[in-house]
């Protein structure tokens, strides 16, 4: 699960236990002792995936590196691109589509 999503879903239970215990007598102290318990257990993980999220969030975003070709390279590709698109027209192909060549009268 991703943290954002723990993260509501988690702040979301601790409401619903607030809710739950507040509802509650104060005669039933046990039962609200294990209430408090399992809410402050929920406490703890929400503050541990925060702590997560907000380290992951610090990582600076990387940067794509910038590749050129050379006019070299550029010849080469010209040249390979020539010869797969006299090969397909040699084999009656449209060199893009894909397509057979229909023939003109």
């Amino acid at each position: 699960m991703k943290a954002k999503k723990a993260l509501k879903r988690l702040n979301k239970v601790e409401s619903l236990l607030s809710n739950v215990i507040d509802q509650f007598p104060d005669s039933a102290r046990g039962l609200r002792d294990l209430l408090d318990a399992a809410r402050s257990s929920v406490v703890r993980a929400r503050e541990t995936v925060g702590a997560r999220l907000a380290r992951a969030a610090k990582k600076p975003p990387a940067r794509a590196h910038e590749s050129r070709l050379s006019a070299e390279g550029r010849k080469r590709i010209s040249l390979a691109a020539k010869r797969r698109w006299a090969l397909a027209k040699r084999n009656g192909v449209h060199a893009v589509t894909g397509r057979k060549l229909s023939k003109t009268a």
